[in-house]
């Protein structure tokens, strides 16, 4: 038996056995889906794992993608056939809709393609109000009729009525019942609409679940250029002499 052939059988012989003693970092999930309760101030996710290897897996890195969330493990090391999870935990604050956050871990594993793994959580969140439209607004000079602003309020809040005030008194703000459950239509009227003026309406539902405000916006436009004006500029512009040419020689 030649030399070569024997040192080929001993390197997949130590190949195999390499494979064998290996650590892998098994997870259960690597993305998870959650939908807050309304009020929630949180919404933590739990990636579970295992160590299906032979040789124990240390965690060299977990970074979160962003600072509203926070990640951590259990433990630095995982000896084999141990179970553990990450934690993380993302910090609503005042967001809502789809949130998208991530945790990327980082093993000592020598396997470049089971080193990283990166967990995804994803959070619905749903608006204790949906306001539509954000603005209403009145051109200059417009007959100053009210215009609706429709908030529709979360099943689950138990909203029964809304507070709304302007920032300036020039414009006047009523709640009425809309024609859906759990709707309201806020009536904004402005006094006068001869001038430019813009005010935030602060919204304040009842919910006993959270202390959120919301709020709005009313505008009067500015008058449009003045035709008078406009010629005005032109005559300006056609009696202003142009630069002064050169003088003929003499």
């Amino acid at each position: 038996m030649s030399m070569n052939f024997l040192r080929l059988i001993g390197i997949v012989a130590l190949t195999a056995l390499a494979q064998d003693a290996r650590a892998e970092l098994k997870w259960e999930q690597t993305s998870v889906d959650l939908q807050p309760a309304l009020g929630d101030k949180q919404a933590v996710a739990h990636f579970k794992y295992e160590n299906v290897g032979k040789t124990p897996v240390h965690f060299t890195s977990v970074h979160a993608s962003c600072g509203c969330t926070a990640a951590q493990t259990q433990r630095e090391q995982v000896a084999p056939g141990e179970k553990g999870e990450v934690t993380a935990t993302f910090n609503i604050g005042g967001r809502t809709g789809t949130q998208v956050k991530t945790v990327t871990v980082q093993t000592d594993d020598p396997d470049p393609s089971r080193a990283t793994t990166v967990l995804t959580l994803k959070a619905v969140i749903t608006p204790l109000l949906e306001i539509q439209p954000a603005l209403v607004f009145w051109q200059n000079g417009e007959e100053p009729k009210p215009k609706i602003i429709t908030a529709k309020a979360n099943k689950d809040a138990a909203i029964k009525k809304l507070d709304v005030a302007s920032s300036t008194p020039d414009f006047i703000a009523k709640v009425d019942a809309g024609s859906a459950p759990n709707e309201f239509k806020i009536n904004v009227q402005p006094r006068d609409t001869t001038k430019a003026v813009y005010a935030t309406l602060t919204i304040k539902p009842d919910s006993p679940s959270t202390a959120n405000v919301f709020s709005a916006a009313a505008r009067v436009m500015p008058p449009p250029p003045t035709t008078k004006s406009t010629l005005s500029t032109i005559r300006h512009d056609l009696a202003t002499p142009a630069a002064t040419a050169a003088s003929p020689s003499q």
